[in-house]
């Protein structure tokens, strides 16, 4: 049971950022996968099930949101990466990078990849400087 209470508070402190970077964060204990429990741990702090097109963002807003990937979980948020004040594209960037410093995982909004959003969470971002999300 301690254990059980242990494993919750330790899946609410990544879900919620406390205490904890959200970043990428393998959902296993023991050898056994807990992604059940971080589902159920996300809709208890209102990340919803939801597609990067579904979310509602504008821009100069992100909202975050975690990919999950069989046993791994990703944080990252939901915005509009501006190129021009005419040109700007939506999308869910991961918080860990790649070796060139961009978002290491993307999801557009044209693919129906499922992300676990928190629209309730969405703040004001710098859309000149959305590397440092």
């Amino acid at each position: 049971m301690r254990n059980d209470i242990k494993l919750l508070d330790t899946l609410a402190d990544i879900v919620t950022g406390r205490g904890v970077k959200r970043a990428k964060h393998e959902l296993v204990l023991d050898g056994k996968p807990v992604v059940d429990e971080f589902v159920s741990c996300l809709k208890e702090h209102g990340f919803l099930q939801t597609t990067v097109g579904d979310v509602d963002v504008r821009i100069g807003e992100r909202v975050p949101a975690f990919y999950l990937d069989s046993t791994t979980a990703y944080f990252g948020w939901v915005f509009w990466e501006k190129f021009t004040d005419a040109k700007a594209r939506k999308l869910w960037g991961s918080v860990v990078r790649n070796a060139k410093g961009d978002w290491a995982i993307q999801i557009p909004p044209t693919k129906p990849i499922p992300i676990y959003a928190n629209s309730a969470a969405k703040i004001d971002m710098d859309t000149d400087r959305p590397i440092y999300l």
